[in-house]
């Protein structure tokens, strides 16, 4: 008698693609900015039927983030997607930026490399009020 040997069918990124997504993020988390326990978050969530879609493991849509951050993201959506650690269905992951833990925005290029856009201002007080009135 012969045992039956099952394939185990690999859907996440390649090495290469791994790799690039590391060195973009300076091998640090996302979210916190840690170097440990490091994995690959996919920012359109794979379990949507996206495993076969091969977009889903390009690194537009792939973030660099520690464990727990990983975790994090999941338990706390909205606020993941406001950051754009999260991307929603069926919104190209290239067209949102991710903050990073310096608060700088960047977009992701399909090359494995990230664009900064710069750091939000953000106008309160007085300020605020003459903005939203036109002034």
């Amino acid at each position: 008698m012969t045992a039956l040997r099952t394939r185990t069918r690999n859907t996440g990124p390649t090495a290469a693609v791994r790799a690039l997504v590391f060195a973009r993020d300076e091998h640090r988390c996302v979210r916190c900015g840690t170097g440990n326990t490091l994995t690959i978050q996919h920012r359109t969530n794979r379990a949507m039927g996206g495993s076969s879609d091969p977009a889903i493991n390009q690194p537009t849509n792939l973030l660099t983030a520690c464990q727990a951050c990983n975790m994090w993201f999941e338990a706390n959506p909205a606020a993941s997607y406001a950051a754009g650690w999260k991307v929603r269905r069926p919104t190209d992951p290239a067209h949102v930026p991710v903050r990073y833990p310096t608060g700088e925005l960047r977009t992701l290029e399909t090359d494995g490399t990230s664009r900064t856009l710069g750091v939000p201002v953000v106008i309160t007080g007085r300020r605020a009020a003459l903005a939203a009135a036109g002034r």
